[in-house]
């Protein structure tokens, strides 16, 4: 293998709004359909609820509330992207999956303070790319330890 390809991360560019965003390829085990959520009671408003995803319960939650971004309506473009967190499968809603691409590691600059409103702390980088900027998610940030222990309660095998 050469260096170069060394060099370069696979990412999922997915959309929310306007703007583009990617999450490594290793963390993502699948992209599906928006199927029937459960809701959940007593879980933060952006936890959407709850699917049943080949007999694994997994937790479902919509970015876009997740990042205060405003909402919209489920469409045919709507897609969860099945990421692992820590240990467990979290799906995240998103507007559009739309490719993966590689990513020149020395294209990521660290993230500014504040990316469109987003904190900081969610974003492991910004990646310039000719005409596109695709903001990179840290997603051991965007869910927090406590609220990982939260969804872990409402995980696991379907009973």
């Amino acid at each position: 293998m050469s260096e170069a390809v060394m060099d370069d991360m696979k990412v999922i560019v997915f959309q929310l709004k306007d703007e583009e965003y990617g999450v490594e390829v290793e963390q993502v085990r699948s992209i599906e359909r928006v199927q029937h959520i459960t809701r959940v009671p007593s879980t933060p408003d952006f936890v959407e609820g709850v699917i049943n995803l080949r007999g694994v319960v997994t937790p479902i939650i919509d970015l876009r509330k997740r990042f205060s971004i405003e909402g919209i309506d489920h469409s045919e473009t709507t897609r969860v992207i099945i990421v692992t967190v820590g240990n467990m499968e979290v799906g995240l809603v998103v507007d559009a999956a739309n490719d993966v691409i590689d990513i020149p590691k020395s294209a990521v600059e660290p993230p500014p303070e504040v990316v469109g409103g987003l904190e900081a702390e969610y974003i492991r980088g910004v990646a310039k790319l000719e005409k596109r900027l695709l903001i990179l998610l840290n997603l051991d940030k965007v869910l927090n330890a406590e609220e990982m222990n939260e969804l872990q309660e409402i995980e696991g095998p379907v009973k």
